[in-house]
Protein backbone atom coordinates (compact mmCIF):
# COMPACT_ATOMS: atom_id res chain seq x y z
CA UNK A 1 0.00 0.00 0.00
CA UNK A 2 2.58 2.50 0.74
CA UNK A 3 3.82 2.06 -3.15
CA UNK A 4 0.12 3.24 -4.00
CA UNK A 5 0.80 5.91 -1.75
CA UNK A 6 3.72 7.43 -3.12
CA UNK A 7 2.24 6.79 -6.72
CA UNK A 8 -0.85 8.93 -6.32
CA UNK A 9 0.72 11.58 -4.23
CA UNK A 10 3.16 12.05 -7.38
CA UNK A 11 0.15 11.93 -9.62
CA UNK A 12 -1.48 14.53 -7.24
CA UNK A 13 1.60 16.79 -7.54
CA UNK A 14 2.11 16.45 -11.41
CA UNK A 15 -1.61 16.46 -11.95
CA UNK A 16 -2.49 19.80 -10.15
CA UNK A 17 1.29 21.09 -10.71
CA UNK A 18 1.77 21.69 -6.89
CA UNK A 19 4.99 23.52 -6.70
CA UNK A 20 5.24 23.82 -2.47
CA UNK A 21 7.13 21.67 -0.81
CA UNK A 22 5.47 18.58 -0.34
CA UNK A 23 6.07 16.78 2.92
CA UNK A 24 8.18 13.29 2.44
CA UNK A 25 6.50 11.38 4.58
CA UNK A 26 2.38 11.54 4.35
CA UNK A 27 0.11 9.73 6.67
CA UNK A 28 -2.95 7.82 5.47
CA UNK A 29 -5.03 10.28 7.05
CA UNK A 30 -3.37 13.45 5.37
CA UNK A 31 -6.64 15.77 4.08
CA UNK A 32 -6.60 16.10 0.15
CA UNK A 33 -8.78 19.43 0.17
CA UNK A 34 -9.43 22.07 2.41
CA UNK A 35 -7.85 23.96 5.10
CA UNK A 36 -5.96 21.27 6.81
CA UNK A 37 -5.04 19.70 3.49
CA UNK A 38 -1.15 18.83 2.72
CA UNK A 39 -1.53 19.73 -0.59
CA UNK A 40 -3.62 22.72 -0.56
CA UNK A 41 -6.09 21.33 -3.02
CA UNK A 42 -9.62 22.51 -4.17
CA UNK A 43 -12.86 20.98 -5.79
CA UNK A 44 -11.81 21.64 -9.46
CA UNK A 45 -8.38 19.51 -8.58
CA UNK A 46 -10.39 17.08 -7.24
CA UNK A 47 -12.12 16.31 -11.29
CA UNK A 48 -8.26 16.80 -12.55
CA UNK A 49 -7.10 13.83 -9.92
CA UNK A 50 -9.95 11.92 -11.13
CA UNK A 51 -9.04 12.33 -14.47
CA UNK A 52 -5.55 11.59 -13.76
CA UNK A 53 -6.54 8.73 -12.11
CA UNK A 54 -8.90 7.10 -14.83
CA UNK A 55 -5.75 7.34 -17.40
CA UNK A 56 -3.52 5.99 -15.37
CA UNK A 57 -5.42 2.84 -13.69
CA UNK A 58 -8.34 2.97 -15.79
CA UNK A 59 -10.80 3.43 -12.71
CA UNK A 60 -13.25 6.03 -12.61
CA UNK A 61 -13.66 7.46 -9.24
CA UNK A 62 -17.56 7.64 -8.97
CA UNK A 63 -17.47 8.29 -4.74
CA UNK A 64 -16.74 11.48 -3.63
CA UNK A 65 -15.94 10.46 -0.31
CA UNK A 66 -12.83 8.73 -1.47
CA UNK A 67 -11.50 12.38 -1.26
CA UNK A 68 -11.12 12.46 2.52
CA UNK A 69 -7.81 11.67 2.71
CA UNK A 70 -4.57 9.77 1.22
CA UNK A 71 -5.25 6.13 2.52
CA UNK A 72 -9.13 6.74 1.43
CA UNK A 73 -7.99 7.09 -2.51
CA UNK A 74 -5.51 4.63 -2.43
CA UNK A 75 -7.78 2.17 -0.47
CA UNK A 76 -10.51 2.86 -3.15
CA UNK A 77 -7.76 2.43 -6.29
CA UNK A 78 -6.43 -0.69 -4.66
CA UNK A 79 -9.47 -2.01 -4.47
CA UNK A 80 -11.01 -1.24 -7.65
CA UNK A 81 -8.19 -2.79 -9.34
CA UNK A 82 -8.16 -6.08 -7.32
CA UNK A 83 -12.07 -6.12 -8.51
CA UNK A 84 -11.37 -5.45 -12.39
Amino acid sequence: MTEMYQELIDLIVETCNITEEIPKELPPDAVLFGPDSSFGLDSLDAVEIAVAIQRKYGIRVTDRNVFQSLGSLAQYVVNRANAA
